[in-house]
């Protein structure tokens, strides 16, 4: 039956792929179509009335009448919304409120309805159709996944309307249908301690030799799966063989008890896992799943530094980015494996680009999607069904192309996401790109870094903070920061420029204890951001952010007349 089910599902989603393309080779008319779909249905609400979008008849119009909004315009209404009143933003009953991560500012409240989720669920079948496309194209087959994304709420509002992640509420409010493509059962992802839902998820995983997907929000959790499964691999493989759930782990009694029903026990396949254990030392995905079709994460930004650890635990298996999206809005879809750009999701949003010389205005002059040139860098503007009108996420996109008539999309950075010494405005996109060079020209593998600036100084120093993976050769530190100095001045010109009048001092190296960034990650939790979202920021203004972390060393380049510092901890 679940043979069938994803049989079913492939096709569906081969058609809605064909759609898609069909449609893509009329952008124009079609986002056209969808705003003033839009505006008709939304005309009514609070919003609608207050902005008169009963009066707008065009897409000029829209743009000369309705101004670009921050969220804290938003936020009125929003609160309305949650305290329980009808038509206020959607026409459509509220049925969850997204919770946005947090990471780059202050938590906010996204509107779902089941229309806006209606539009996402033929994203999602767009995405599946370009993976199954792309799958037959490499030679890799289509079926079950493993996942291990949360499905706990944070709450209910006053008016009742459950709250949350957006992975969690995508979660649940799929239907039994679509549940059939994970290869655990979907109370699997319902145990509040994270340890007790990797583990479970796991266990009813391994027991199939052809799992064909592995999925993640983000690539560093990804990385976090391959931890688990490493470091409890004979406790997963013992349970295996009794197919029973280890009693220390903490989780939820109802929960066990049915869990345990669905589990029964595998001793060929745990006989196969103890030999693979044994003979190799370890057990990665890899090794566990050697057929494993490709895995799905997150893409664009900073993604490409923690791909660089994907080999040693995937090999070479390829990555999918699914769909570029945010709890406010879906923005692109993937056509390929191994590619960065993603196809603009025209039926989900209405689409509007700012240019780099329109930035520093409220309210800017914008592009549509078929004026937009490639090679040039725009924030993103939405307006959609969640109730948001040309809404500014702060999402810094580049155009790297064009599929039929659609823009190739790829997400680079947030806007506000800067470092300057000076003026010389350093992204996250930049670092990320120097600490892959670094990583592959020393052989050094790190556990995460964030560039931060010093406290003292004026200017201020970069200081690179990393944290090594354990047991690795020994590296010339001194070198290492004197690259990265070189290989930012190479891709950053405003940066170099500043560097050769001397305005910018020499970087410097920060050697973090083992352990910071784990740390680090506890903090953000305590903050409040969701597991499922977290997200490390490789560049941060804060120069208090990593404070109270141990520095093992501090090197300096023979510029800065370099020498190491003892071991401290970072200042409070």
């Amino acid at each position: 039956m679940a043979n069938l089910l994803l049989s079913l599902l492939s096709v569906a989603a081969w058609q809605a792929r064909l759609r898609f393309k069909q449609k893509i080779r009329h952008v124009a008319s079609v986002q056209e179509t969808f705003l003033q779909t839009l505006l008709r249905h939304h005309q009514g609400t609070a919003f609608g009335q207050d902005y008169g979008l009963a009066d707008i008849k065009t897409v000029d119009q829209f743009r000369e009448r309705i101004p670009v909004l921050p969220y804290s315009c938003y936020e009125p209404y929003i609160e309305r919304i949650a305290n329980g009143e009808a038509n206020v933003l959607n026409p459509d009953p509220v049925v969850y409120l997204n919770l946005t991560s947090g990471t780059t500012g202050k938590q906010k409240l996204v509107p779902v309805t089941d229309r806006s989720r209606r539009i996402l669920d033929r994203a999602n079948q767009v995405s599946m159709g370009f993976a199954i496309q792309a799958a037959h194209r490499h030679g890799r087959r289509i079926g079950k996944m493993l996942l291990t994304s949360s499905v706990q709420l944070l709450g209910h509002t006053a008016g009742g309307i459950p709250y949350g992640p957006v992975s969690a509420g995508n979660l649940r409010l799929l239907g039994s249908f679509y549940q059939q493509i994970f290869a655990h059962p979907f109370e699997a992802l319902k145990p509040a301690d994270t340890l007790a839902r990797h583990y479970v998820c796991l266990l009813f995983a391994l027991r199939d030799p052809s799992l064909a997907v592995i999925g993640a929000n983000f690539p560093v959790l990804a990385l976090r799966l391959c931890d688990y499964l490493e470091t409890y691999a004979e406790d997963l493989v013992q349970d295996l063989a009794t197919g029973t759930i280890a009693p220390w782990l903490n989780l939820e009694p109802e929960l066990r008890t049915t869990l345990e029903r669905q589990l029964s026990p595998a001793p060929k396949r745990a006989a196969q896992l103890r030999h693979t254990l044994k003979t190799a030392g370890r057990l990665t995905p890899q090794l566990a799943w050697p057929n494993l079709s490709f895995l799905t994460t997150a893409r664009g930004g900073s993604s490409d530094f923690y791909f660089q650890r994907f080999p040693d635990y995937f090999g070479n298996t390829p990555i999918f980015g699914g769909i570029y999206s945010s709890s406010e809005a879906t923005f692109g879809l993937y056509n390929d494996f191994n590619t960065d750009g993603t196809v603009l999701s025209i039926e989900s949003a209405f689409f509007e680009f700012v240019p780099e010389d329109q930035w520093h205005l409220t309210q800017p002059k914008t592009v549509l999607a078929e004026e937009v040139k490639v090679g040039e860098l725009y924030r993103i503007l939405v307006t959609n069904y969640s109730g948001f009108y040309r809404y500014d996420i702060g999402d810094v996109v580049e155009v790297v192309g064009f599929y039929e008539r659609a823009p190739l999309i790829t997400f680079r950075h947030r806007l506000g996401g800067l470092l300057s010494s000076t003026t010389e405005k350093t992204t996250e996109f930049h670092v990320v790109q120097v600490m892959q060079r670094l990583q592959h020209e020393f052989g050094v593998a790190l556990e995460n870094f964030c560039v931060t600036l010093s406290e003292q100084n004026v200017p201020p120093h970069y200081l690179v903070n990393i944290e090594r993976v354990p047991d690795q050769h020994p590296v010339d530190w001194a070198a290492f920061i004197e690259q990265f100095d070189r290989h930012l001045q190479e891709i950053h010109v405003s940066y170099a420029n500043k560097r050769i009048d001397r305005q910018i001092p020499p970087p410097r190296l920060r050697i973090l204890a083992s352990g910071s960034y784990a740390i680090l990650r506890q903090r953000l939790l305590q903050r409040g951001t969701h597991e499922s979202q977290l997200k490390f920021p490789h560049i941060n203004e804060d120069r208090h952010f990593l404070s109270g972390l141990t520095v093992e060393r501090e090197v300096r380049s023979p510029e800065d007349n370099g020498y190491a510092k003892p071991i401290r901890a970072l200042e409070q």
